[in-house]
């Protein structure tokens, strides 16, 4: 794991690096597994089951992707937790400029 990956591991999408956010027991999560924004939590409290359903395409800054969107989905039937402090996982599936 190298210095970037270790400082996003365990965070929530979109905070600062140097924030201790990990989540909220009261939110629900995607843990984004691979890909550059590997070990990232996806903020998805609220989200319909539509909508975690297609996936989403996160801007990542991170090299070798710089300015690309990294492509996330969930695993067909995979279950999610719902509610406060769910879980699920969205999985790596490409990238594009």
């Amino acid at each position: 794991m190298n210095g970037d990956e270790q400082l996003l591991n365990g965070r929530v999408q979109g905070a600062q690096h140097d924030d201790p956010n990990t989540g909220s027991p009261h939110r629900t999560y995607a843990e984004l597994v691979g890909g550059p924004l590997d070990g990232l939590l996806l903020d998805i409290h609220g989200w319909r089951t539509e909508e975690v359903d297609e996936g989403v395409a996160l801007t990542t800054d991170l090299p070798p992707w710089p300015g690309s969107r990294a492509l996330y989905n969930p695993h067909p039937g995979e279950p999610l937790e719902p509610g406060p402090g769910g879980s699920c996982c969205f999985y790596y599936s490409g990238d594009k400029p």
